[in-house]
């Protein structure tokens, strides 16, 4: 099969660890991968050479480096579809499968979100090898979840009529009911959680565009003609004009619930979406008290509550059913039962247009990281990270000087018309307006501290003169 990942969406339930510029399929469950690699790592075996990942291109260099950490690739080339702005699933999906037509004009593509966590990946890969089986009889099949309770936040389908080979033909889709109504499909038997994986061939969703949503095919034929790259690319770059054009429309209301061929498979593990920090804690070992914890904690008097801390000892006392998430920048403290209210605390930040809706403290860039160590009036202290062979851009600021201290790895530095080789223990000084670049020559991270001083410290006093990422 062609796995196609759909990697984007804020997660703004999963403040303060996800956010705009770190979205959700980026979060790790304690140390283990990302949720996006858990994916990438989970479809790799069903993978005939080719796999892609569709995401925004703001999230291309994170992304890359995320695809070169998974174990198990081995020989799938994995394509990055980068879009310039967000258009819902549909777009996403139609360009998608004008790419893996490309591949395999007879292919059939497996839909996976990036952000689900599915800890049986057997199971799964029997459940997907049976979808395939039904998505060349020219099906488009989905993956019912079995409810485990009267969930309100997923969508439902209402299994009908048995086809064989584990597949139900869907008699209708129902989005988030009410708890009485969600109660009574449980009671059913007849419902099945609608988890937004899909299996269909190349063929099958091209002809169901055609019938149902042409205006999304339309455009998403433009958008893959002016990116003209071929399949075999390792990111192909969807044109903004052309992309901008593309309906904002999901591929259940654009297709799923008007398509008459649709089969649902019934699932056979266990699966969670990770749309909260309660769901996060149900996926955790927890201790006699019911106590779930990720970092550095002590409890005292505690019961049922999720504590998760990146870099400092967290410690509650005589508290119960709380959400208590610590980062270097925000804290969150919430009830248990009141999780899906996060978002709203995203929405009063982006509404202030405070950067705590949009970064973290550690910043990820295509050539390595900067952490905010500390900063005040007229200065900020920077811990930057630059990965072996690369290097900043060649740029300068009209409000601020910078001082730098290699603590470890070797530099070599431009400022102005001087070239100069620094390593552990030795600094530099970059003036205002200077024309300056930080390159890692060597084979190992160099490390370095970075003072700042001016007027005015923000990230956009950056002008480019030249930048092998595409960024001048």
């Amino acid at each position: 099969m062609i796995p196609v990942v759909l990697s984007g969406g804020a997660g703004t339930r999963l403040w303060p660890v996800s956010r705009e510029a770190f979205p959700k399929p980026f979060i790790r469950l304690g140390n283990g991968p990302s949720l996006l690699q858990r994916t990438l790592a989970r479809a790799a075996p069903l993978a005939d050479g080719h796999a892609c990942v569709v995401t925004n291109e703001a999230y291309a260099f994170k992304t890359r480096d995320e695809i070169a950490a998974v174990d198990g690739l081995g020989e799938v080339r994995t394509t990055q579809l980068l879009e310039p702005a967000g258009r819902n699933t549909a777009p996403a999906v139609a360009v998608a499968a004008l790419w893996a037509r490309s591949i395999d004009p007879d292919g059939v593509m497996l839909v996976l979100p990036a952000d689900h966590l599915i800890p049986d990946e057997a199971a799964f890969q029997t459940a997907a090898r049976a979808a395939e089986a039904i998505a060349r009889t020219g099906e488009i099949v989905l993956f019912g979840i079995q409810p485990t309770g009267p969930e309100t936040g997923f969508g439902y389908l209402e299994l009908g009529e048995s086809l064989g080979a584990g597949g139900y033909r869907v008699a209708r889709f129902t989005e988030k009911p009410d708890a009485e109504r969600a109660a009574a499909f449980l009671a059913s038997g007849r419902f099945a959680w609608n988890s937004g994986m899909f299996c269909f061939s190349v063929p099958t969703i091209l002809q169901a565009f055609r019938d149902h949503a042409p205006e999304v095919l339309d455009a998403a034929e433009k958008v893959w003609a002016a990116a003209g790259e071929g399949g075999g690319a390792a990111e192909v770059r969807l044109d903004a004009d052309a992309f901008a054009a593309m309906p904002d429309i999901s591929i259940d209301y654009a297709i799923m619930e008007r398509a008459d061929r649709v089969v649902a498979v019934r699932a056979g593990f266990g699966w969670s979406d990770i749309g909260s920090w309660r769901a996060i804690a149900e996926q955790l070992p927890s201790d006699e008290s019911g106590n779930t914890s990720v970092g550095e904690v002590m409890t005292v008097g505690t019961t049922n509550t999720h504590i998760q801390t990146e870099d400092r000892l967290v410690a509650a006392v005589g508290v119960s059913d709380l959400l208590i998430v610590d980062t270097p920048d925000a804290l969150l403290v919430a009830n248990k039962d009141s999780c899906q209210d996060v978002r709203e605390i995203v929405a009063r930040l982006k509404g202030k247009s405070h950067e705590a809706a949009v970064i973290h403290r550690t910043v990820a860039r295509p050539w390595g990281t900067y952490t905010v160590l500390h900063e005040g009036p007229r200065f900020k202290i920077k811990r930057i990270e630059v990965k072996p062979g690369q290097q900043l851009s060649m740029q300068m600021h009209h409000h601020r000087s910078e001082h730098w201290v290699v603590v470890s790895g070797t530099a070599v530095v431009t400022c102005g018309e001087q070239k100069s080789l620094l390593s552990a223990n030795e600094s530099t000084y970059i003036p205002i307006g200077t024309r300056h670049r930080l390159e890692n020559p060597g084979k190992v991270d160099l490390v370095m501290i970075e003072v700042q001083c001016g007027e005015y410290l923000g990230e956009d006093d950056i002008v480019r003169f030249d930048d092998r990422y595409g960024r001048a």
